[in-house]
């Protein structure tokens, strides 16, 4: 008896164990299974109900697929959109005046061709190779700058450069000093441009164009903030270019200078100067500075003119084209 009461004792709590197990196997199940219930006791359709089952069981698997966008015909669409506006870019962008590579380089400038701007990197400029040439190019005005091999990657469009690249210009430049000696043979008021600030092309295509037809004697373009002999520029300038000098200055300012040493007025066109053209009537060499259409004459080019002149206006209109402004002024110092 005592053995068999043991027995029941045991099976008792062993059949208690079996009871609490699955009380816990049942509380561990989440709450989605009483939701489960829930829709079960209001669904009609078992088919329905296991497909939403199935759902929410993968639902771990879609939550890491999130932030990706799903590939539509919209971001299809878009995407072709991006690449032809980079084709179209790259077709712009024409590369007749440039040439990259340390070899090909290395030709142009053995060969004295006439550039308008170097990008290289710091390693190139310094080589022994380049180094004097370089060196030698920029104190004639020619921009030369320091970049990055990514930057000349951008410039190339991923072109082999090797670390250089060179635009060439249409016509070659002249120093400073000859250019003075050139005017001052030429004519007893010579008229001389100096450009400050014109960064569009067309707009110095057309000055240049008009200053060769008002028998200007040459023009002054800075180094940097100013458009170069570019392509664009010749086009514009429609073949005046090859009859005009162009001295290209590392400084504006110190080249006024200079101008004033020997013998020349500097004269800034302004909306706010205090002179008007029609009323100038100096009879010596002149040094027109001509400014860009949004900020004008710079404040420093400002000091080292001796007159600031006006083109009085009589419309509504505020300010003149730049190449408008030159073409005036040269047709009133012509006909002093």
């Amino acid at each position: 008896m005592k053995n068999s009461s043991k027995n029941n004792y045991s099976r008792k709590n062993s059949d208690q164990y079996k009871k609490n197990s699955n009380t816990n196997s049942y509380s561990k199940n989440t709450n989605h299974q009483k939701r489960n219930s829930r829709f079960l006791s209001h669904s009609s359709n078992n088919k329905e109900v296991n497909n939403i089952n199935e759902i929410y069981n993968n639902k771990s698997k879609f939550s890491s697929n999130k932030r990706r966008k799903p590939i539509t015909k919209s971001n299809l669409e878009v995407s072709r959109k991006n690449l032809d506006i980079y084709q179209d870019n790259t077709n712009k962008r024409t590369f007749d005046d440039w040439i990259w590579g340390k070899h090909s380089v290395f030709e142009a400038l053995i060969n004295e061709r006439a550039i308008n701007r170097i990008w290289c990197t710091s390693e190139i400029y310094s080589s022994d190779k380049f180094y004097i040439l370089l060196k030698g190019l920029k104190s004639k005005g020619v921009l030369i700058e320091d970049v990055s091999w990514n930057r000349l990657s951008q410039l190339t469009f991923g072109a082999s450069h090797q670390g250089i690249v060179l635009q060439l210009a249409c016509s070659k430049t002249i120093s400073l000093a000859k250019l003075i000696d050139y005017s001052k043979k030429n004519s007893a008021n010579p008229i001389i441009l100096a450009l400050d600030g014109i960064t569009d092309p067309h707009n110095v295509g057309a000055i240049i164009r008009s200053a060769e037809a008002f028998d200007c004697k040459g023009i002054i373009i800075p180094q940097r903030r100013c458009a170069g002999l570019t392509g664009t520029v010749a086009k514009v300038a429609a073949g005046a270019l090859e009859h005009l000098p162009v001295s290209r200055v590392v400084n504006l300012n110190r080249a006024l200078e200079e101008l004033k040493k020997n013998g020349f007025i500097v004269v800034g066109l302004s909306g706010d100067g205090q002179l008007s053209i029609s009323k100038f009537n100096e009879n010596s060499p002149l040094v027109v500075i001509i400014g860009a259409e949004d900020k004008g004459i710079s404040l420093l080019a400002q000091k080292k003119c001796d007159f600031l002149l006006r083109i009085p206006l009589k419309g509504k209109t505020s300010s003149l084209n730049a190449s408008v402004a030159a073409a005036i002024s040269l047709f009133h110092f012509t006909n002093r």
